[in-house]
């Protein structure tokens, strides 16, 4: 039987470290380590998680690094020939792993890389929609990145059981990206596997909580910058794979979805963007807001209906959050 290692992430997730934790100790693939590495909470996250500390968990605390930084630290601490990651306030199915290393049993050699079904909770698991995409199949790595990008797709970081061989093919998380970070890294892992295995019957269950806004963009240009990077690599490494004009396709449609994250605060990406898209022949057009945002333009200004398309959907998320806390 294979080792497993859970890879756990944490900062500030007092509220929710316990029961993830539980979660990868209730994984019925019984020859597992479980690592925990507290990334300078200011919370009650380390001593929570240290409560768990046993010849199967090891709970290590740091400085402050951000998420990329913890999950480099926590794989050179591992030994697993498969890698399970799980962010602090999400959870796995009891058969999670057990589900997808029967698949990898059965798969030639170490380069396959396993994925599984996915979906949002707020406070009861057994809530979770579970809502199919295109990338819910057996794929190659460019036609994964291909249905990603021309759809404006992911899948949910503790989605994928990794070989270790893949992750060291691909090198380490890349502590510059405080955004998209798991998007830009598993194109690395998928550009060294040879294909996705999807397993249906394993499933994450993904915690809608602050802590899973990481990825909104708001205002800060830190951010900005490290999308535009990220875009950039997705560019790359998708066509590394297939430089063909539909690739070329996709990606301007990948670069038009997210400009609207930059316009019109910051023009010089808005340039690089455009510029990169004539290359791939194509052009990037005036981003246009959702129609139930587009009546606020004429009367407020562009800046103030983009800010209420981000805004309103995250209020939204905390009235659900406040009635369903209520309610359990």
């Amino acid at each position: 039987m294979k080792l497993v290692s859970i890879l756990i992430p944490a900062y500030n997730a007092e509220r929710w470290i316990a029961d993830t934790i539980k979660s990868a100790l209730a994984q019925t693939w019984t020859r597992k380590e479980i690592i925990v590495i507290d990334d300078g909470s200011t919370d009650q996250t380390f001593t929570i998680a240290r409560q768990f500390a046993s010849d199967q968990v090891v709970v290590v605390t740091q400085e402050n690094q951000g998420p990329s930084a913890a999950r480099n630290r926590a794989f050179s601490l591992s030994q697993g020939e498969y890698i399970q990651w799980l962010d602090a306030d999400d959870l796995l199915s009891p058969d999670k792993i057990e589900k997808q290393m029967e698949v990898a049993n059965d798969s030639p050699g170490n380069r396959t890389l396993l994925s599984s079904a996915w979906g949002y909770f707020h406070f009861r698991p057994e809530q979770t929609k579970f809502s199919p995409t295109a990338l819910w199949s057996d794929l190659s790595p460019v036609e994964w990145l291909l249905r990603k990008m021309s759809q404006n797709l992911h899948m949910q970081t503790a989605t994928w059981l990794t070989p270790r061989e893949l992750m060291e093919a691909a090198g380490p998380w890349d502590e510059r990206l405080v955004v998209d970070d798991d998007g830009e890294y598993f194109c690395r892992v998928l550009l060294a596997s040879n294909g996705v295995k999807f397993v249906p019957d394993a499933k994450v269950f993904y915690r809608v909580s602050p802590s899973t806004r990481v990825s909104f963009m708001g205002r800060s240009n830190k951010k900005l910058d490290a999308r535009l990077l990220a875009m950039q690599l997705h560019v790359k490494y998708i066509r590394s794979l297939e430089d063909s004009a539909r690739i070329r396709a996709a990606c301007v449609t990948y670069l038009q979805d997210w400009l609207i994250n930059f316009y019109p605060e910051r023009p010089d990406i808005v340039r690089e963007l455009e510029e990169l898209a004539v290359t791939l022949g194509g052009r990037l057009e005036k981003p246009r807001l959702r129609w139930k945002y587009a009546w606020i333009k004429p009367l407020f200004g562009l800046e103030v209906a983009k800010r209420a398309q981000v805004t309103f959907p995250e209020l939204k998320a905390c009235l659900t959050r406040s009635i369903l806390s209520l309610r359990s």
